[in-house]
């Protein structure tokens, strides 16, 4: 990432663990828009797991890519191109472990299994889901920032 304008964390320093718990936070906004959509979205269609796995997944990535690619374009004056460059690797690692750790859990739980919104254990389920994927995406993010493959915005 050495085209990077604004460094992301130091080197050594205790910094760099609370910069990864940001990065994390942040990574973890846009998974959670996209997954609780999915999610709410299959439970209204009356689909299966792994459809629902497979939408709300996706829906995480583009939200998640998304919230990713608009603050490196405003902020670093980048193209679209430019910016998905600086920060494909790093979103799409941190996604992917956070969205592991989050459909496991909600699936494990039963909430994807609740047959309804209105079930106490879909929303129990992603209660838990959430700050599962949190746990398991920070000490990945903080490898990713640590090796300069993720980019911060």
């Amino acid at each position: 990432m050495s085209d990077q304008t604004t460094p992301c964390h130091q080197h050594g320093s205790s910094n760099a663990f609370m910069t990864s718990a940001k990065a994390t936070l942040h990574c973890l906004t846009g998974c959670v828009i996209g997954e609780v959509s999915g999610l709410i979205i299959a439970m209204a269609l009356g689909l299966g797991v792994w459809p629902t796995i497979i939408l709300a997944t996706s829906l995480a990535y583009l939200s998640g890519f998304t919230l990713g690619l608009l603050p490196v374009m405003r902020d670093q004056g980048k193209t679209f191109l430019e910016a998905l460059k600086l920060i494909w690797i790093g979103e799409a690692i941190s996604i992917g472990v956070m969205e592991f750790a989050m459909n496991a859990t909600d699936y494990y739980m039963g909430g994807m299994t609740a047959g309804s919104l209105l079930a106490q254990q879909f929303w129990i389920a992603i209660i838990v889901a959430i700050p599962a994927g949190f746990v398991a995406a920070w000490p990945v993010n903080w490898w990713l920032l640590s090796r300069d493959l993720k980019a911060c915005h």
